[in-house]
């Protein structure tokens, strides 16, 4: 079974690697790096250095682990290339785990940067669409497949004093996306599975983490009993869809 794993640079993309290394004896991953010079919530996944040298991991058995590629999240060429060479790599994708933990930028709206505004678009809104693109044409093509959309931390804006422009609508553009892609896929060939993760159980490669990665890929194991709806891990996500 062909795995890919893609989204931006975050300690809950690390956990779900590390979890499909269990799992898969090898499998692609895409990690976008951040851009953006506001700290964040949670560190890259330092599991698996090297992204972008197209080479496999290799933990003492040899060839295994992840083969990990490039991928430009604001490039519909990129998107297409990666697919393809995730294809290429594995022989073919039966899953593809899509990660989003969303940039955190407690600023008023007039000390934001237009560059990183046209940056947050492009790596953590467009992205999704054109990947998700890709990843359903090869689906199609198949006659089978499953896509999973993981979520971290869906959050409100916070109070006066802890204010967020820019976390809150990533997360509430990637939430109405996965929500919508579900509502839409009903009837394909492929299933689409929502999930909802809070971003602080991965901190410090905590236990949490690892139960949340064993929960994401037990949910989609169960199989098509489970497509079309948000699965929920933990009790501090302020919004979900059904």
């Amino acid at each position: 079974m062909g795995l890919l794993i893609a989204g931006n640079e975050s300690t809950l993309a690390a956990a779900l690697a590390a979890e499909a290394g269990k799992r898969f004896e090898l499998f692609c991953a895409a990690f976008a790096p951040n851009r953006l010079p506001y700290p964040r919530e949670s560190r890259p996944p330092a599991a698996y250095p090297g992204a972008g040298s197209g080479m496999a991991a290799d933990n003492g058995g040899g060839r295994r682990g992840p083969i990990l590629l490039d991928w430009n999240p604001g490039s519909p060429v990129s998107a297409r290339a990666l697919v393809l060479a995730a294809k290429n790599r594995l022989g073919r994708i039966d899953q593809a785990v899509l990660v989003c933990v969303p940039p955190a930028a407690r600023k008023s709206a007039e000390d934001l940067n237009s560059a990183d505004i046209e940056i947050i678009v492009e790596d953590y809104i467009k992205g999704w669409f054109f990947l998700t693109k890709e990843l359903a044409v090869i689906f199609k093509a198949q006659g089978a497949g499953s896509l999973a959309l993981a979520l971290a931390g869906a959050a409100g804006g916070g109070g006066r004093d802890d204010v967020d422009l820019i976390g809150p609508s990533v997360s509430a553009s990637f939430h109405s996306f996965a929500q919508a892609l579900m509502a839409s896929s009903q009837d394909a060939l492929y299933d689409v599975f929502g999930f909802a993760l809070p971003a602080d159980s991965f901190a410090g490669g905590s236990d949490a983490g690892d139960n949340a990665g064993t929960f994401v890929f037990k949910t989609l194991e169960d199989g098509r009993r489970n497509r079309g709806k948000w699965h929920k891990f933990g009790s501090r996500l302020p919004f979900l869809g059904r």
